[in-house]
């Protein structure tokens, strides 16, 4: 009878152990982690008690908080151009939590960024305004680059970005919503169900969140992986019409099944150039699937970015086999990128081959503005070596002077037509950068936009891209 009361007693104490450091961890050191949670409860309280700071872009203020004299309480607001920031900004509701910045950003924005444990609060906290947020977009660059996706009711994102620094100078994402209508209880409701069943998915940032067959700017990428593993602009390539994937019957064709560049052998320039999927077919099974790994993870597939925001990893996908290769190596199968990566690709080899973290938050400030944290550019290593990143500028070059011409703007640049689903119109892509202004741009429009299943990336997202080059601003002495 002892030896059970005792076995008894052993384990409730260790049982009671087990509590109190479970609670221990807890309340310490996840404290922060719980506490910004946009699902706890005491979030939803915070929201309505404290002044939120202000989230800015350049001199425009994105989001402000008021009281309201009837109920005392603090509502949030989105004053300038909602709809162009919304999927970047997000929303603070005290029905519905935060999203984006809101969320990612809520301790600064709320005064309580876990620098001192919520224990050692006086209870005078919410009569203090929180910390402002100063982004990295340049509100006139985001609105324009909005409005070329929404003017013509296209679903998809524009990214946009210095190479040299990684700071992110556009973020578009389409469609959006009105962030207003969902944080006033008097609209709240209906604006809520309204964005939830829309097919086009207004909530999710497209820039940072979707992730999506990159089609044929992925061969900016294999072009990398042929450059190590001894390849050259002048390496002979097939041209044929169609390539047969290793252990099927089924044959890999370029688009619209012509022979790139009158068929047989063609030099990598030129296969780059018109995009001749048998061509890079052919360069990646004969460099492997480690080639091709490799240099996917350099250029970040793979990879999430510390940015306050949401954002998918993208994958290069599993490679069983010479056919999975074959078609991934095309930028197929099951590859896929976000407009964020792929603008990160650009920059990568506009940057001389270095990959910068890509951010959004330029500064948190307190409110007499003293700068609390500032974002420094970070090198997250080489993509590619110099040389290599010269090289690929220089294809990409003769890609962009193959599909529209040489007109004197100088840019590099590569186009992507992406299948997706049998019978759906394809996702399409351009990536570019302006080596005069230290900008890189990633577009992609989803389903073909307007052109339904014969849509190209050079028809659709090619004009996007190259307004939004011309229209970005040089950087200012200074600025890196």
């Amino acid at each position: 009878m002892n030896k059970s009361i005792r076995f008894g007693a052993v384990v409730s104490l260790l049982l009671i152990l087990a509590l109190l450091v479970n609670f221990t961890v807890v309340q310490t050191m996840r404290e922060d982690e719980y506490a910004q949670d946009a699902r706890n409860s005491r979030i939803v309280m915070d929201l309505k008690k404290i002044n939120r700071g202000n989230i800015t872009a350049g001199d425009l203020t994105l989001a402000e908080s008021f009281r309201n004299e009837d109920t005392g309480y603090y509502q949030r607001a989105y004053p300038n151009m909602p709809w162009s920031f919304a999927p970047v900004v997000g929303y603070a509701s005290d029905q519905f939590g935060t999203a984006q910045i809101e969320s990612g950003f809520n301790g600064d924005l709320t005064g309580d960024s876990g620098s001192s444990s919520r224990f050692m609060r006086t209870g005078l906290e919410d009569a203090k305004k929180g910390d402002n947020v100063q982004l990295t977009l340049d509100p006139n660059l985001q609105a324009f680059a909005f409005d070329q996706l929404a003017k013509p009711g296209y679903e998809g994102a524009v990214v946009a970005m210095r190479p040299s620094s990684g700071e992110v100078l556009a973020m578009a994402s389409a469609p959006s919503y009105d962030p207003n209508a969902i944080v006033n209880p008097a609209s709240a409701g209906d604006a809520w169900g309204n964005v939830n069943n829309d097919p086009g998915k207004p909530l999710l940032n497209h820039g940072t969140q979707d992730q999506l067959p990159p089609g044929s700017i992925f061969k900016i990428i294999t072009t990398a992986a042929g450059l190590r593993n001894g390849y050259t602009p002048d390496s002979p390539l097939t041209g044929d019409a169609q390539i047969m994937l290793p252990g099927t019957d089924v044959p890999l064709t370029n688009y619209g099944g012509q022979a790139c560049a009158g068929g047989g052998q063609v030099p990598l320039r030129t296969a780059f150039a018109l995009s001749c999927n048998t061509a890079f077919v052919q360069m990646g099974l004969d460099m492997g699937p480690d080639a091709l790994r490799d240099a996917a993870a350099r250029f970040g597939v793979g990879q999430n970015y510390d940015l306050g925001l949401p954002n998918a990893a993208g994958s290069l996908g599993d490679l069983p086999g010479a056919a999975e290769l074959g078609q991934s190596a095309i930028g197929q199968r099951d590859v896929t990128m976000t407009a964020l990566q792929a603008a990160v690709m650009a920059a990568s080899v506009a940057n001389k081959g270095q990959r910068m973290a890509p951010f959004v938050v330029k500064q948190v400030r307190d409110e007499d503005g003293k700068v609390l944290r500032e974002t420094k550019p970070k090198s997250l290593g080489e993509a590619v070596t110099e040389e290599e990143a010269a090289t690929i500028t220089d294809l990409m070059f003769g890609s962009e002077r193959a599909t529209w011409g040489y007109d004197g703007n100088g840019f590099a640049s590569k186009t992507g037509t992406a299948e997706h689903a049998e019978g759906a119109a394809p996702h399409v892509w351009y990536v570019a950068f302006d080596p005069q202004k230290d900008v890189a741009v990633a577009v992609v429009v989803k389903n073909g936009g307007n052109l339904g299943e014969g849509a190209t990336g050079g028809q659709v997202s090619g004009p996007i891209g190259r307004a939004v080059l011309r229209a970005a601003p040089a950087p200012v002495e200074g600025d890196k």
